[in-house]
Formats: structure tokens, sequence, C-alpha cells
């Protein structure tokens, strides 16, 4: 379905806009046909009630009056009504079925397009936009889907009114329908208002989830640095606005309300005026007023409809505009790179430039090369010097601007960044491919996954968490080294993929899968590294420079021939002396074994089970459902966010207008009855402007009172959404680490959305409307049974049987709405994971299997929405039929009471019970909604009773200055991720000098970053304390501690917004600081080449730099914060040697008075370290100089021997 709408759409492109109405009335024009037919059946049967109303009034004022006549009217009232119960719902039942599959058409097309968005069209549709489109956008069509045939059909049913109250009221009602045409330009106005709020209010939904998926996504970063409150304020900001737009939206509703009342009795008021003016002998009668008022009364729903409709069109017109602009948004360009050439190589540029964005600065710049077929070559450079970029053109990913590309066979793609799936570890590895069980254990052992899967608690059936949050960084590349290896494709490309991980690990993986013994030995691999004593095991190496390629040839031939390549080798490699890493060198699995039986037979690994219990620690959580019925205290949480004081003044404005409505039908009532009771009008006639004006009174006054509840709710609901808004954002803000690392983004996402929504949208409306039709049934209840006391009797059984279907529907309609609720996080997850990992799937071509999981994981939603929708229907027929029962009965007692019941009454009673239809089967409906709407609070709070962290700031907090030292003391530390879990640091003890430099150690999972995390308090310890400069961190606020840390981190991350804010998100710097640690960082030039300098805008993710890049701002933030505890978690392992050892020699400079701790892979970077600390399965091993523990030969000996690191 979606693939035939995509074809329509690019039929239809031209001089044009491209709309994409036309596609989908192509595809659905066949139901929308069908439910038309449907809908003008059920509108026809509308206008009979009326018209046998009249009979029946007529029928009650001869004399005699007619038992049975009066019987078969009622019995033909019933089958009316019945038919067109069913009738419409038949239609609903239809309507709803197509806006689903539009719905998921669009969501189709959508994912679609989002797989083949170039990357000038990416900079302009964040994640938090390409997800509000599928979320807000596509459900926006859904809607105007179900309610499209009001178009044509409120117009109809409005014409067909006016010609029956011609047939009663003659000319005079033109004066009627001249009020109503003058009040549509009202509406019109009121739509356009609409229409503009609603772009505001989507524009600022954009922007919020943006910034709170990236906020969710760098979590750990918020944490360790505390800028929750910052960016807390930066969402509330924006929230704000939001809530601005709201309302005005609100008041304008208030607005719209009080025409909308007004309306009919206005339109009431100016017909009976017209037809006295017109006529002064001119009498109303029971039977022409109480069809006129019947007739109005069909009148007002298309009326009340009318401006939801232009509203709904508005917004429609606004979701088609951002949809259709995003759908013709610019795709990558497959034709940039051929793949059928004549030639051996595997790979070719000729005279190629490329840039990111069309129209853009070149970043790569007449590339000339040729890679023969199975040849390994390497790509090196400098940070930023176009090695990644250099990969994305051989993928296709840039915008070529001149110059050819080719490229032979299936590709394979190893980011630097590893794209993990939240799957299991298996079947990240098959990536969709069949399981061949000897090869898949010989990629395992090629990547070195054995030794980790013993770790995992289910092997490689083990979940992995969204992003791969339950995996280390080294393990994460190393899966996606295995997916790629699996895959057997012709062609791998592999950016980087060493860094992350251990000396040994990277040897393995060198000699047993990349290199020239490898298991890929006879495909074609080009290998970003910034690994230089690989080189010489290499076919060809390619110098970047630039955006250039500066040098290119053998090892020998560079070494001998081009003296830039040996200074580079010698910048580079000066590592050589201290980390020579022949691959011939590297330690088999079979002496890793070796290695770890020396350690058992230590003792050393008895504690195996502590990581064993932190990967079962991080294992993703499935949403749970909840079950049961809505608590009160829900709906009480609500009540107290939209206040008490406007409650009490909405139910006073409520009760007042529906007073008021009954009011006004009685005074109408008593008035016509005076017509039967006399033989002389002439007093009649004298009164009638009088009791007309009385009339319009009663009606003017209940109109403001609709005004004045309306303005009201519209305070109470913006109170409500900005408190549980503010609570549920301080909440998630407040939630420990661990919560992020074991939920789906997808799953906080839905809530600040979907869930909101309600919130902001509905559920004030649903309260409020229910409220007033409650009114409204009982005032009906009271009218009937005063006339026709027998009317108790079946009011009785029929309140029974309401009741039962009211219960048995909230049942299981409430569990439906949960299930919707819970279907809709895996659809925004994995749409969410799809696009970081967009550039993964298209360079292995499985774009058409993702498409078949989104579809997958949308049906499976899809069906919950159908569900919840259809048993509307199912309890809309069934209170619908009890309502036609009310209505039959109520026509059949005024039938048997014969004369005894004016005509004025019989027009009331018949009238009402007419009315009561609708009302009953709305008030019910109300009910169900506010219970199952009630979901949506019932998550938002959720939030509220789930375990924080300890508080930001406490009573007790450090000195000024703190800490001066920078002394840290570990003390019989104990940790633990739950208490049903092994410890995952036992018996920590150790102690640190001031401006001490110490190395952190151990192979994967021995607890190095616990350690960190201990530090911070991101992990809080079961015994023993920490203390730093004399203040155990236990006793203080978790701000107070980690402002005065500082961290460098494995991951640099990045957020959306200007290259100054990601320095500085607090503002506590001048720009000569931030001029001053760019400097240092050697960044000052690049900034300054920017055009917008400082401001220059940053993309989601720091997609447009550089990891180096990155890493070297994160460097940056380091440098500004200025304390005496720096740790540095792995911080060089996504830059070049030069560039690491000119990090390493400016915090040497920069940090050189403070405690400085250094978790590395690269064991070179510990060894200037004055002590080093050896982890292994949470418990300290060695802490002692390297010399001394060098000396001793024990763990930290074995490690630098297995890294061949000479001293």
């Amino acid at each position: 379905m979606a693939s035939y709408i995509q074809r329509m759409l690019l039929k239809k492109t031209g001089f044009h806009k491209p709309s994409l109405i036309l596609p989908l009335w192509q595809t659905f024009k066949y139901l929308f046909i069908q439910a038309a037919f449907l809908k003008v059946a059920a509108d026809v049967l509308a206008f009979m009630s009326p018209q046998i109303m009249k009979a029946m009034i007529m029928a009650s004022e001869s004399q005699p009056s007619s038992c049975w006549r009066g019987c078969g009217y009622a019995v033909a009232l019933f089958f009316v009504v019945l038919s067109q119960t069913l009738l419409r719902q038949l239609y609903q039942r239809n309507n709803i079925l197509t806006a689903v599959r539009i719905k998921t058409a669009v969501v189709g097309l959508i994912y679609k397009k989002a797989l083949t968005l170039a990357n000038s069209s990416r900079q302009n549709y964040t994640t938090g936009q390409i997800v509000n489109l599928m979320s807000a956008d596509a459900q926006q069509l859904l809607e105007m889907a179900v309610t499209m045939n009001q178009l044509w059909s409120v117009p109809f049913q409005i014409i067909v009114a006016v010609v029956f109250l011609w047939k009663e009221l003659g000319p005079s009602v033109l004066a009627g329908v001249a009020l109503l045409f003058l009040v549509i330009p009202v509406n019109v106005h009121i739509a356009a208002k609409v229409r503009r709020l609603k772009k505001s209010q989507m524009k600022y939904s954009d922007q919020q989830v943006k910034l709170l998926t990236e906020i969710l996504h760098g979590i750990k970063i918020l944490k360790l640095y505390a800028w929750e409150p910052a960016y807390q304020r930066k969402i509330l900001s924006i929230r704000e606005r939001e809530m601005d737009v709201l309302k005005s939206s609100g008041y304008l509703t208030a607005y719209s309300m009080l025409t909308l009342t007004c309306i009919p009795f206005m339109v009431l008021l100016a017909t009976f005026g017209a037809y006295f003016h017109l006529d002064k002998e001119n009498v109303l009668t029971a039977a022409k007023v109480f069809t006129s008022i019947s007739l109005f009364n069909i009148l007002r729903q298309p009326l009340f409809e009318l401006p939801s409709v232009i509203s709904a069109v508005a917004q429609t017109r606004v979701s088609l505009s951002r949809l259709e602009d995003f759908l013709f948004a610019e795709d990558l360009n497959p034709e940039d790179v051929s793949t059928n050439y004549s030639g051996n190589h595997a790979v070719g540029f000729t005279d190629a430039s490329f840039c990111w964005e069309k129209n853009g600065l070149p970043i790569l710049k007449n590339l000339s090369v040729k890679i023969p077929e199975g040849s390994l070559v390497a790509v090196v450079g400098q940070v930023g010097s176009g090695k990644s970029s250099f990969l994305s053109a051989v993928l296709g990913e840039m915008e070529k601007l001149e110059g050819t590309v080719q490229r032979r066979g299936s590709v394979a793609y190893v980011s630097q960044q590893a794209w993990i799936q939240n799957d299991t570890l298996q079947e990240n590895i098959l990536f969709g491919a069949d399981l061949n069980r000897p090869y898949y254990n010989l990629v395992l052992e090629s990547c070195a996954l054995l030794p980790d899967l013993e770790q995992l608690p289910d092997g490689d059936q083990t979940e992995i968490g969204e992003r791969g949050v339950n995996i280390s960084g080294g393990q994460k590349q190393r899966v996606s080294l295995a997916r790629a290896a699996y895959s057997n494709a012709d062609l791998y490309l592999l950016d980087d993929p060493l860094s992350a991980v251990d000396v040994h690990v990277g040897k393995h993986l060198f000699e047993k899968l990349i290199g020239p013994s490898g298991l890929l030995k006879s495909k074609t691999r080009i290998l970003v590294t910034h690994n230089l004593t690989l080189l010489p095991h290499t076919d060809l190496i390619i110098v970047m420079e630039e955006g250039r390629i500066s040098q290119m040839g053998t090892y020998q031939e560079l070494i001998s021939k081009r003296a830039n390549f040996v200074e580079l080798v010698q910048n580079f490699g000066a590592e050589r002396t201290s980390e020579e890493t022949t691959p011939m060198e590297v330690s088999s699995s079979k002496e890793e074994g070796q290695l770890g039986r020396k350690l058992q037979q230590k003792g050393l690994l008895k504690h195996k089970d502590s990581s064993f219990g932190q990967r079962k620690a991080h294992t993703n959580n499935k949403e749970e459902v909840a079950a049961g019925g809505m608590k009160m205290s829900v709906v009480l949480k609500y009540l107290q966010a939209f206040s008490w004081r406007w409650m009490w003044l909405t139910i006073a404005a409520y009760i007042g207008q529906n007073a008021l409505g009954i009011g006004q039908n009685l005074w109408l009532s008593t008035w016509i009855a005076e017509t039967a009771q006399v033989s002389d009008f002439t007093e009649w006639k004298q009164s009638r402007n009088y009791k007309l004006s009385i009339y319009g009174l009663l009606g003017f006054i209940q109109g403001l009172l609709v005004c004045c509840g309306a303005y009201v709710v519209t305070r109470g609901s913006l109170s409500a959404s900005r408190v549980l808004h503010g609570q549920l954002l301080d909440n998630v803000l407040h939630l420990p680490l661990q919560h992020f690392v074991t939920n789906p983004v997808g799953r906080i996402i839905s809530r600040f959305t979907k869930d909101l929504s309600v919130v902001d949208v509905r559920f004030h409306f649903y309260l409020g409307t229910w409220l007033n039709f409650t009114l409204d049934v009982i005032g009906t209840i009271l009218v009937i049974t005063s006339a026709s006391p027998l009317f108790i009797v079946v009011i009785i059984p029929l309140g029974h049987f309401y009741l039962i279907i009211q219960r048995y529907y909230i049942a299981s309609s409430r569990q439906i709405r949960r299930l919707v609720g819970a279907s809709q996080p895996p659809v925004i997850s994995h749409f969410s994971e799809t696009l970081v990992g967009r550039s993964t799937i298209r360079a292995f071509g499985y774009q058409e299997r993702f498409i078949r999981k989104n579809y997958d994981v949308v049906y499976e939603n899809v069906v919950c929405v159908y569900n919840n929708l259809i048993s509307n229907s199912w309890l809309t027929v069934r209170l619908e039929f009890l309502g036609n029962l009310m209505v039959f009965f109520a026509a059949l007692f005024v039938a048997l009471s014969g004369n005894t019941v004016s005509s004025s009454t019989v027009g009331l009673l018949i009238s009402y019970g007419l009315n009561v239809i609708q009302i009953l089967n709305l008030w019910v409906r109300r009910a169900c909604e506010i219970e199952t709407n009630a979901v949506s609070i019932e998550r938002v709070c959720e939030y509220a009773t789930m375990d924080k962290e300890e508080p930001w700031i406490k009573s007790k907090r450090p000195p000024m200055g703190w800490p001066d030292r920078g002394k840290i003391e570990f003390v019989n530390y104990k940790a633990h991720y739950r208490k049903d879990l092994g410890l995952v640091l036992n018996d920590v003890s150790f102690q640190t000098q001031s401006k001490e430099k110490v190395g952190i150690v151990g192979r994967t999972g021995s607890g190095k970053s616990t350690l960190t995390n201990c530090l911070f308090r991101v992990l809080e310890g079961c015994e023993g304390k920490i203390i730093i400069d004399g203040i155990d961190i236990s006793t203080i606020g978790l701000h107070d501690l980690r402002g005065n840390l500082n961290i460098i981190p494995q991951d640099p991350i990045l957020f959306s917004g200007t290259l100054q804010s990601n320095l500085d998100p607090l503002g506590k710097h001048s720009d000569l600081e931030l001029w001053e640690v760019l400097e240092l960082c050697d960044l000052k030039d690049f900034v300054w080449s920017l055009p917008k300098k400082l401001l220059h805008e940053i993309s989601e993710g720091g997609d447009n730099l550089s990891v180096g890049q990155r890493q070297l701002l994160c460097l940056a933030r380091a440098l500004l914060r200025k304390t005496k505890i720096l740790v540095l978690d792995e911080a060089t392992a996504s830059v070049d040697m030069e560039t690491d050892n000119f990090v390493q020699s400016t915090i040497k400079r920069e940090f050189h008075n403070c405690t400085v701790l250094t978790i590395a892979h690269r064991l070179h970077t510990v060894m200037d370290s004055e002590r080093v600390l050896v982890l292994d399965a949470g418990r300290i091993l060695e802490y002692d100089t390297p010399q001394n523990l060098l000396q001793q030969k024990g763990a930290f000996s074995e490690m630098v021997a297995e890294a061949g690191i000479r001293r």
C-alpha cells in the first residue's frame, strides 16, 4: 500500500509542489464512496424523527385521539431511530478501517523516506522531528479520515434542515439562515487562528522532543557534569512557549463556545421574531414549535461540528504540508556510485570531490585512487583530515560534486561509533541472516567474543539494550565487527574499529580477522586506523590531509620515497618504542586462556559472579502493562494539578448553564400551552414579544455561563499541564542512571508526547463534557418523569443495563488503551534506532528487511488502535439501543395517556426523548474516555513512585573551594547493582595523594568504570565509604559532589545547539575563556575558520564534527571546570596517536596540580602514572608504581608484556 502511494507521489511531480491528497484518494476512494452512501442514508433517517413527532403532536390535538395510532407512531419512531443507529455505526466502522489503513500507509512512507534521506535533508530533520511526523502528523491524518465525510455531510444536513424549517415557518426561516451565514466567517477566522496556533505548537513540540531525545541519550554526561538543572530550564523554556500557544487556543475555544451556544437560540429567536413580524396573525402551535426545535437540534450538531471540521481541516493541512515537505526532501542519489564497470578494482575514485550539504564547501577534494580486489588498505591521517568521510563517499552517503565513484560487490560497514540493535546478541551478529553454526562460532572466535559470552547471563541470547547500553564500548565494537564478518560481504569498510578495544584484543582482531592471515584475508578491506604499527602489514596506504589524498602507496614505497610520510610515522609512531604491536606478536586465545588460568590459580577470578551480576542488572526491561480499574487517586492527582478553585468554578458554571437550558424549554412549553387554552389570541399576541424576549435573555445568560465555563476549564487545564509536565520532567531527571540503562528511550519519550498530549488537549475536555452530559441526563430524566411519572418504571431497569454495559466496556477498553500505550514505544524505539543506524542499514543493503520489521511493530500497534476504536462502536450500538427504548417508552406513555397530556407537553417529552439518545451515549462514552485516558495520567505519574537518586543538594554542604587538595580514599568499599545480585566492587580500599596521577587498568568487566561510577555516586555503595579531602561523599548532595569533580568520558557526546552552549551550558564563562581552552585543545584555528565561530550550530549528536574533534571539545569542557580531581575514562580511544600525545601533554600541563585517575585501553597512557591500580572482578589485585609492578612480575607485568610494551 505504501509502495503504491509512493509510486503515485512520484507520478505527481512537476512544476507545482506535489500533493499527498491525490495518491491517498486514488488508493482509498472506493472505501470513501461506500462510507458516503451509508452517511447519506443515516442523515436522511435523522430527519424522519421530527416528522413522526409532529404527527404524534397533531394526533394528541385531534378529538377524539386514537390510542392505536399513537402507539403506531411510537413503534415507527423506534424503528427509525434504531435503523439510524445501525447505519451510523456501519459508517463509523468503515471510516475507522479506512483511517487505520491510511495511517499505516503514511507511517510506512515516512519510514521508507527516512532510509533514503540525503545528508543535506537530514540536517533539516532531526530524529525528534521525524518521530513527530510519524506519531503526531500521521495520527492527525487518521483523525481527519474518520471525520472527512463531515465536509459534505454538514452542509447537506444544514440544507435539509432549512428546507423542513421553511415548510413549518415559511420565509421567516431565512432570518435564521442569514444569521447562520453571518456566523460562518467568524468560524473560518477562528479556524485560521487555530491553524496558525497548531503550527506553532507543532514547532515547539518538535523542539522539545528533539532536545529531550538528546538529553536522554546523553543523560550520563548530564549527571556526571551536574547539568540537569540547566537542561531542565531549557526544556521548561520551550514548554512555556508551548503553553502560551495552548492558552491562546483555549481562549479561542471559550469564544467559539459562546458563539456556538448562542447560535441555536438566536436562530430560533430570529426565526420566531420574523415569523411574528411577517404576519401579525401568525400563532405558534405546539406542532410548529417542537418540530422546529427538533430540526434546530439536528441543525445544532452540524453547527457544533462545523468549526471542529474546519479546525481539523486546518490542522490536517499543516500536517499534510509537513509530510509533503519531508517526503519530497532530497534523497541520496544512488547513481553517485557506479556498480557496473570494467576493471579488477573493488573501489575506484576518479577526480572525485564531495561535500556533506548540497552547495556546501567540499570536504573531500580531487580523490583519484583504485583499490584492487582482495587488498587490505589503511586510511590514516590526523583528526578531521577526512578519513571517515572517505568511507562515507565509498558508501554514497555524501553529495558528489564531480568525478566518478566505482564500487563492486556487497558491502559490510563498521562505523566508528558502533551501532547496536535492541535485540539478542546473536541476532545483532546474524543481522537477519540464517544461522550457520560452524561459521558463526568461527566469527565469535575471530572477534574475541567467546570470553564475553561466558560473562553474559544468557550467552549469545542475552538481550542487548537500546544503543548497546548493557555492554561495554569494546564489546559493542566487536559485535559490530562480528556482524560485518558474518555477512560474508565482498567489501569491508572498517572505520577505526580497533580504537575502542584493549591492546591485546586489538592484536587478536587484526591477526584473526582483519589482517593478512585473518578470516577476511580474501576480502577487500579498507581500514581507517590510528595505529600506524599495522601499516607494514597492509597492501596499500592512503594518507589523508585536509580532505585530499596527500600520499599513497605501500609501506615500503612511502618510507623510501616520501620524507613527509617518514615524519608522519615518527610523529604518530613515537609510541613504538613503548608500544610495539607487531601483529605476529598477537597473543592467541590460548595464551589469553593461560593468563586466565594463572589468575585463577592466584585466586583472582573467584568473583566471576560480580561481572555476571553487572550484566544481569543491565538486562533490558520489558514495559509492564498495568491491570485493574482506574484508581481514584489518578483523577485526584489531576484535579489537584487542575486546582480545586478552578474545579468548583467549573461545576458552578455548568450547573448554571444547564439549569437555564431547562428553564428556557419549560418557559417555551408553558407559553405554547396557552395557545390551546384560549380562543381569543389578542392578549396572547400582545404578550408574545415580552415572552420571546425572556426566552432570548435566558439563552444569552446561558451562553455567557458556557463561555465562563470554557474559560475556567482552560485556566485549570493549563495549570494541570504545567504541573504534571514539570513533575514528570523533574522525576525523570532524578531517576538513577541505571533506569536509563535498562529502559528504552522511546518509553520515556512517549510519556512526553502521546501521554502529555492527552493531558494538554483531551482530558480536561472529557471531564468538562462528562459533567455537562451528567447534568443534561439528570435534567432530562427530571423533566420526563415530572410530566409522566410512569416513566420511572422504565428508567430503573434501563439505568441498570446502562451500568452493566458501561462496566463491561470499561474493563476491556481500559486494557486495550493500556495495550495501545505499551505498543507505541516499540514503534518509536525501532524508528529512532533505524535513524541512528541508517548508514549501516544502507551499507548492508538491508532496507527492505527493516521496512518489514517496521511494518510488524506498526501492525501490532495498529491492531491495538483499531480494537480501541472499534470497541467504541460496540459501546455505541448498545447504548443507543437502550436510548431508543427510552424514546419508544416515552412516546408509548404519551400515546397511552390520550388527552390527559397537553400537546405542548407531548412535544417537550418526545423532543427531550430524542435528545437523550445522543446525550446518554455521549455521557457513558465520556465516562469511559475519562477512565481510559486516565491511563495516560497514570503513565505520567508513575515516575513519581520510582526510586530516585539521592537529593541534588542537601542541608550539609561542602565548604567553598572543596576539594582543595584532591585526596581520594576508598575505605572497605562494596557496591552492587541490585540487592539480589553479586558485588561488582568487593572490599576496595586504596588512597591517592594530593595531585597524584593514578592509572586504573584491568580487563573488560573488571570494575574500572564501576569505580568511576561510585566516585561520582552514579552507583551507590552498600558498605564502606569514599572520602575526598576529609568529607564522606555520601553525606553531601549529588550536585555538590559532581559539580566539584571533572571527567572526560569515553563517548564524546555533544548536544544540538551552538558550540558555545556545548562548551558552557551554564553560561558561567566569558568568550575569552572559551577561546583560551579551544587554543589549548588545538581547536582554535578550526573554530575560527567557521562562519559563525563560537555560535556555529552543532547538529544532533555532533554529526557535523569528526569523532576526534568531539573528543577534543570534551577536553575543552574539562579545562573550563578547573577542579582538583579529574577522571579520564578511556578519553583518547577515538583519536590518533599524535592527538593522543597532544591530549596527554595538555592534561599533564593544565592539570599538573590536580589528582588524575586515568582508565585506559592503551597501556602507554598509564605508564607515566605515579601509581597504577590493577582491578579484576571488582577487587584490587595490585596498587603500586609502574616500576615496582613490573618488577613484581604480577598481573600488570603480564598485561604489559602481552601488549608488547618495552620500557
